[in-house]
């Protein structure tokens, strides 16, 4: 099981194992949620609707002057979706089966 050791200063340093199964990079925010008998779970922080502002123009749907179809909105939010999903999933789901061929 990974551990971490707590500074004087309140800090830790997340394992690079857990790092990796989690997706963590450094900048990253996470989430406390504290648990029954004074434990706590961490959770990357999820991200907020405004993450996805200029997402439009990101993905290619919204060359200027152009007002975006509903149907291209919702073709935007939907790769920008899988593309968040195999940059988190794809390595845990990839490494979980690893373990079991090891």
């Amino acid at each position: 099981m990974p551990t971490a050791k707590v500074t004087s200063k309140g800090q830790i340093t997340i394992p690079a194992e857990v790092r990796r199964v989690l997706n963590l990079k450094a900048g990253d925010k996470i989430d406390f949620y504290e648990m029954e008998d004074g434990k706590f779970a961490f959770a990357p922080k999820a991200g907020s609707i405004m993450d996805m502002k200029g997402i439009l123009q990101k993905m290619g749907y919204a060359p200027l002057g152009h007002a975006p179809t509903i149907e291209e909105m919702d073709q935007a939010v939907l790769d920008y979706a899988a593309q968040v999903d195999r940059a988190t999933m794809s390595d845990y789901v990839e490494s979980e089966s690893d373990d079991r061929v090891a």
